[in-house]
């Protein structure tokens, strides 16, 4: 985790933030490039959803949310929100290829 700064102002609290999400929102984009990617290897349905990893994937960013010190039920909901949106997507793409 990265070194969190003490602001002096509610400004420099705004201005991190922002480049945070700025971060954020590029990560997720590139991990929807990927997962894009992913119904290209996947036979059925079945594999689109994949369960067993979708609970391998929660199990694995709740224990990152705990050595960082983030809530891991938001953490899960953020990734299961995630997860749904882009399995979705996958879905679609499948069907279509």
């Amino acid at each position: 985790m990265n070194r969190i700064h003490t602001c002096n102002s509610l400004d420099e609290v705004r201005a991190n933030i922002d480049r945070i999400d700025i971060q954020l929102v590029d990560l997720m984009a590139e991990r929807g490039a990927y997962v894009a990617q992913a119904a290209q290897f996947k036979k059925n349905p079945d594999d689109v959803k994949a369960s067993a990893r979708v609970n391998a994937v929660i199990a694995k960013v709740r224990k990152l949310a705990e050595v960082s010190h983030a809530d891991p039920d938001l953490i899960e909901a953020v990734w299961r929100t995630m997860i749904e949106h882009f399995t979705k997507a996958e879905m679609k793409d499948f069907i279509h290829r």
